[in-house]
């Protein structure tokens, strides 16, 4: 199983926990969580005018072995609004745009989108059940 957390954060906000938005999918092939503005498609969205966030932003996807990946899905700029970080304890590893990582079996961390322009950001907290 899969486990997601995901709080707003604009500057005035930095470590509250309110309007915490929580999310899991079974690890079974194929299942996916999405992160975005777009509530038909995502499970976890966010302020619709927090346009560094594209509609659909972050994909979780469970693979045939029962293992989560991460992709930051291209949006319809060719430049990014925003940075996408996953921190697994005390590394810290930027996503590139349009790509995709593995997380760690049996793990947790975060991922954390910036945005580039102001300071709010989108913080995503995973638990990948063993």
């Amino acid at each position: 199983m899969l486990e997601l957390t995901m709080a707003t954060v604009s500057g005035a906000e930095e470590g509250a926990t309110a309007g915490m938005l929580m999310a899991d999918a079974p690890s079974e092939p194929g299942a996916v969580l999405r992160v975005g503005r777009d509530t038909s498609v995502c499970r976890l969205t966010t302020p619709d005018d927090w346009l560094f966030i594209s509609r659909v932003h972050l994909e979780f996807l469970c693979g045939p072995e029962g293992t989560w990946q991460l992709t930051w899905l291209r949006g319809s700029q060719a430049d990014p609004s925003s940075e996408v970080r996953l921190i697994v304890g005390e590394y810290a590893q930027p996503l590139a745009y349009g790509g995709t990582v593995a997380l760690p079996r049996g793990g947790s961390g975060e991922i954390v989108v910036q945005d580039r322009t102001a300071p709010r950001s989108v913080n995503v907290g995973f638990y990948h059940e063993y």
